[in-house]
């Protein structure tokens, strides 16, 4: 009986070990720069009590450089199981006080495990990046167990939810798992993200920058939209990640979670029907509109810092969780740009492959003019988000409130991309492009031979006024079955809920085929 006790003990001894990383004196120096431990984030984002840890004893194989006199248990990285809201998810956490969280070959296999059984048993993936990249003294070893992982977030795409949490530093390769998977989260002043560091930059380019100001959080999330979401500390970016979660199925088998919602179906919102200004040319708040029509005013949105001319985010329509896709018309007018369409074409995929219906708020003029966009290939761009609503077999929800002019029209979710319920506000003006530019083009000869500025003035108002008479407005495509209703705007809360409760067992299919070949 004793000899079993010791064996317990030694047990016991041992998992404390573990539970320390690389030692006393490397947490206090993490907690200094105002960041939790790996166990300390895996705490937080699961349920109390139900975290089950894999490969806790699991130390490196190499014996060069000296690394057998140097062995840490977990070899810095802390996997496992657990629940978030009593749903089930597989977490990595790396850990940087063990070599910096650098990546060896049984630290990948460590995630390599919890990904595998992820998707077995079709349960979301969160990972929790801190590293200082690969282990050098490992050599291809450590290449060879990022190529692993990348190829099961690649495998584990649309499959099942995929969260990565940029807690730390993110160089070099260990950046494409990241990039791999749905959501990147990063945290202010303390994460950063690149290929190469400003060393390297300046040894190569000449370009003197700094850390922040290459690859951090701020950088990240508005100039080159790597990052999704931004967070002010590490207990912040966790609960961000719990709540996005929320909103996701655990597999592209389920359903989005529907939650119990007070906030009653039929609510009339007068104030949207005084929200469309007079003048065609004045902006005003799409945020206001989605905050009116979601259950409580509550959504959660994505990319909120980068293309703000489109806005994209998760909300709820009486309990039902919906992804949202809305032109902003106070940044650009709403059009649509390269990095508008982009952002909107991942979100709507994303949405597709987790079986999220998806609701489209619609005020465009067009997409966004000049040789920047052409040479930058809006036009590919832009097929990329058109691409996304066609491909997508969701259940669709469009709501027309003022402008959609031209090939934005045709990319922003109509019934011609099989957009299953679409609505338009009787503000709603669905044309090839507005009066001024439409009567410049059919009456423009006519007018240049009008000597009188103020009778040519005259004319052009009239038949502005026939224009925006005739198509300004949206009955012509209500007459044509292209618009299924034309409704009150404070009544848009209504129809949006009884719409996706009656698309709620839609079944749409594609034809058979391997995939498509998406305009990348």
């Amino acid at each position: 009986m004793s000899e079993i006790k010791t064996k317990i003990r030694e047990l016991v001894e041992k998992r404390n070990v573990a539970r320390v990383g690389g030692g006393e004196k490397r947490i206090e120096k993490q907690h200094a720069q105002n960041k939790l431990t790996a166990r300390e984030r895996i705490e937080l984002l699961l349920d109390e009590g139900s975290f089950e840890e894999f490969d806790m004893f699991v130390t490196h194989r190499t014996t060069a450089f000296g690394m057998d006199k140097e062995k840490y248990y977990g070899d810095g990285v802390v996997t496992g199981r657990g629940t978030v809201d009593g749903r089930i998810v597989y977490v990595a956490a790396q850990d940087f006080t063990v070599f910096g969280g650098s990546l060896s070959e049984t630290f990948a296999l460590k995630i390599c495990k919890v990904m595998d059984q992820a998707m077995k048993v079709g349960a979301p993936v969160i990972a929790l990046n801190d590293s200082g990249g690969a282990r050098i003294q490992e050599g291809v070893r450590s290449l060879a167990g990022y190529a692993e992982i990348f190829q099961r977030n690649i495998l584990a795409s649309g499959v099942i939810p995929q969260l990565s949490g940029i807690f730390g530093p993110c160089a070099g390769g260990s950046v494409y798992s990241p990039a791999l998977t749905d959501f990147i989260l990063m945290t202010e002043g303390t994460s950063y993200m690149f290929l190469t560091g400003p060393t390297v930059v300046k040894s190569v380019t000449g370009e003197d920058i700094s850390t922040e100001n290459l690859g951090g959080a701020s950088v990240h999330a508005s100039k080159s939209g790597v990052t999704h979401f931004v967070a002010k500390s590490d207990e912040e970016g966790i609960l961000m990640l719990r709540k996005l979660l929320s909103f996701m199925p655990s597999n592209n088998l389920e359903e989005a979670p529907i939650i119990s919602c007070n906030d009653p179906i039929d609510r009339l919102e007068e104030s949207l029907n005084e929200i469309i200004p007079d003048d065609p040319n004045k902006a005003y708040d799409m945020m206001e509109v989605i905050k009116t029509v979601v259950d409580n005013g509550e959504m959660v949105e994505v990319h909120s810092s980068y293309a703000k001319n489109l806005i994209v985010g998760f909300a709820r329509f009486n309990g039902r969780p919906v992804g949202i896709v809305a032109n902003q018309p106070k940044f650009l007018a709403g059009v649509l740009d390269i990095n508008a369409s982009r952002k909107g074409a991942r979100f709507v995929r994303f949405c597709d492959a987790f079986n999220i219906p998806l609701v489209t708020l619609v005020d465009v003029p067009g997409f966004l003019p000049g040789s920047g966009q052409e040479y930058g290939g809006v036009i590919v761009h832009g097929a990329k988000l058109l691409y996304a609503f066609g491909e997508a077999t969701v259940p669709k929800v469009t709501v027309t409130l003022r402008k959609s002019y031209g090939g934005a029209h045709c990319v922003m979710s109509p019934k011609q991309l099989r957009g299953d319920m679409n609505y338009a506000w009787p503000s709603a003006e669905i044309a090839v492009m507005g009066a001024s530019g439409a009567v410049g083009i059919l009456n423009g000869s006519q007018m240049k031979k009008m000597e009188d500025a103020e009778e040519r003035a005259k004319f052009r108002a009239e038949k502005e006024a026939e224009y925006t008479k005739e198509f300004a407005n949206p009955y012509q495509a209500a007459s044509l079955g292209y618009i299924d209703d034309v409704i009150e705007p404070r009544n848009t809360r209504f129809r949006i809920c009884r719409a996706l409760e009656a698309l709620a067992n839609k079944k749409d299919l594609n034809p058979a085929k391997k995939h498509g070949n998406i305009p990348l």
